[in-house]
């Protein structure tokens, strides 16, 4: 556990009030491990920049059993990173999850096949098999295939549809013609395994069009009733949007930060450099803000399901909202 460092600003907050000092507790739930895909969190967390805004944050690594939207059902955050379409899955499910802050302006998710399966383009998929994500995961990949009119029961005119867990091991092994990966994390674990990058061909969703927005900041909506949360999350969004335009500056020294924070031991400096640069790709634009039109981008690509969409009606303006942003941009 790392020590708690005062910053200078901090300490004249507390010498300005008369030694008084009241941190705001903020629990922020992540969607996966420690790793640089957060790191915006942890630059913010090590240099001080929640504590300057008067807060007190714990963050929350999370992983293959731990479903973000879980969590803050149970209580057990304030906010969470989750991607859209689970989100908003979630939202028509009855939990009221509500969009209030996007620093990832870009997917990173794609398809990455072997090129000697002969896989030159979408309209070789079928009869297929392909590696899919899924605990919310498989939204973005099942809108696609529906956009494409094939289906994901398998036969000569569909594809197979593996359960992939949370590695490269279906390719390496040669059990799917392609997998899930992200451009900043299992596309390069394929590459460290040997394979080099011209015996690969990759779909992003955000060329093919069906992109849909990830690693979003949801609360719930009732909470946002509260002026006080309200603020409190104004000051988060504020703080860790400095930590992301930090680590874009300074990729190297924010991946070191991330390895810091990683209890596990299981990150490598190689690889959260080479995550930190390609998530800052992702998070270059963005001021905090959700744009609607991706919004509504994303919506669409959920709707386009076919008889089995990922939501069944426009989820509206209610799930999210530019009340935290807009105080945090001020």
């Amino acid at each position: 556990m790392k020590t708690i460092k005062l910053t200078a600003t901090a300490l004249a907050g507390v010498l300005a009030s008369g030694g008084a000092w009241a941190m705001d507790d903020v629990t922020l739930q992540l969607k996966w491990v420690t790793q640089a895909q957060f790191g915006g969190y942890y630059v913010a967390l090590e240099n001080g920049f929640y504590e300057e805004e008067g807060l007190n944050v714990t963050i929350r690594p999370g992983g293959p059993d731990i479903a973000p939207p879980q969590v803050i059902a149970g209580g057990g955050a304030d906010v969470i990173v989750e991607w859209m379409p689970a989100a908003l899955a979630a939202r028509e499910a009855g939990l009221p999850l509500v969009n209030i802050a996007q620093p990832f302006a870009s997917s990173g998710m794609m398809l990455t096949c072997l090129a000697d399966t002969g896989i030159t383009g979408p309209e070789d998929f079928p009869g297929r098999t392909l590696g899919v994500w899924f605990f919310g995961n498989e939204f973005p990949f099942l809108s696609w295939m529906s956009t494409l009119g094939i289906p994901t029961d398998g036969g000569d005119d569909g594809v197979e549809v593996l359960r992939q867990g949370f590695n490269v091991d279906p390719l390496l092994q040669r059990q799917a013609d392609c997998i899930s990966t992200m451009t900043y994390n299992e596309y390069w674990q394929v590459i460290d395994a040997g394979i080099s990058e011209d015996e690969l061909v990759t779909f992003k969703y955000e060329d093919q069009g069906v992109a849909t927005l990830e690693d979003g900041l949801y609360v719930l909506e009732d909470r946002l009733e509260d002026p006080e949360f309200v603020d409190k999350m104004a000051r988060f969004v504020r703080a860790s949007m400095r930590g992301w335009d930090w680590a874009l500056e300074n990729p190297e020294e924010a991946a070191m930060i991330v390895l810091e924070f990683d209890d596990t031991g299981a990150q490598t400096e190689q690889h959260q450099i080479r995550m930190m640069r390609e998530v800052s790709q992702l998070t270059a634009g963005s001021n905090g803000a959700l744009d609607p039109d991706d919004f509504e981008r994303t919506v669409q690509t959920l709707l386009a399901g076919g008889s089995d969409p990922v939501i069944s009606e426009h989820p509206g303006d209610a799930a999210w909202t530019h009340a935290v942003s807009d105080l945090a941009l001020q």
